[in-house]
């Protein structure tokens, strides 16, 4: 995996500082910690309305300590932005290609040194959408590592992460279990996510 802001000595530290002091004056409360068997792991980040979501998700990953990379649309990886996002930790997906998107990402995972969660939004989009991708839940079969259950709560001003998931394999039955931990958090335009 390629160096982010967030495994640049010194600099994460002071960033830390910055986000807990920023998330604190702007009302919200952390949630949670990595647990030690989460070290790798897919992370969900649900729900997905809005492009706040971005500096929230940055801030609190600083606030907890992760490694998180991320995945985002190509289009925002294009000059003169691409080296300043992928610094932040993006990874850039074109949809318009039919790439094997699950297996690079389950290597790189597992080939990674030391610990990295990778963030997938399942809904693939800021947009309203009935369907939930399963990128994600596959990633983590691939890879055999768990899925956490990270959160961002606009109405209570609440991020941070959730419980571990392991899936089964049936991901039917997983996705539905999923979705039912997702009913109780809203997003900046609550409309546009559904966990149905």
């Amino acid at each position: 995996m390629h160096r982010t802001i967030f495994t640049t000595p010194g600099l994460s530290t002071l960033l830390r500082g910055v986000s807990l002091a920023w998330l604190r004056l702007a009302g919200w409360t952390v949630q949670g910690s990595l647990a030690p068997e989460a070290r790798k792991s897919v992370f969900i980040a649900a729900p997905h309305t809005s492009n706040w979501d971005l500096p929230y998700t940055l801030f609190a990953s600083f606030a907890l300590r992760l490694t998180p990379y991320w995945m985002g649309k190509a289009s925002i990886f294009r000059f003169p932005f691409g080296g300043l996002m992928r610094w932040l930790g993006g990874i850039p997906v074109d949809r318009s290609q039919s790439n094997n998107l699950v297996a690079a990402s389950a290597e790189a995972l597992v080939n990674a040194d030391g610990p990295v969660q990778l963030i997938v939004p399942p809904e693939g989009t800021r947009s309203k959408t009935i369907y939930w991708k399963t990128g994600f839940y596959w990633i983590a079969v691939t890879a055999r590592l768990p899925i956490v259950m990270a959160h961002m709560d606009y109405p209570r001003k609440l991020v941070g992460l959730g419980p571990i998931f392991r899936p089964t394999g049936d991901v039917d039955a997983d996705m539905a279990e999923i979705k039912r931990h997702y009913a109780q958090y809203k997003g900046k335009n609550a409309s546009q996510f559904t966990h149905e």
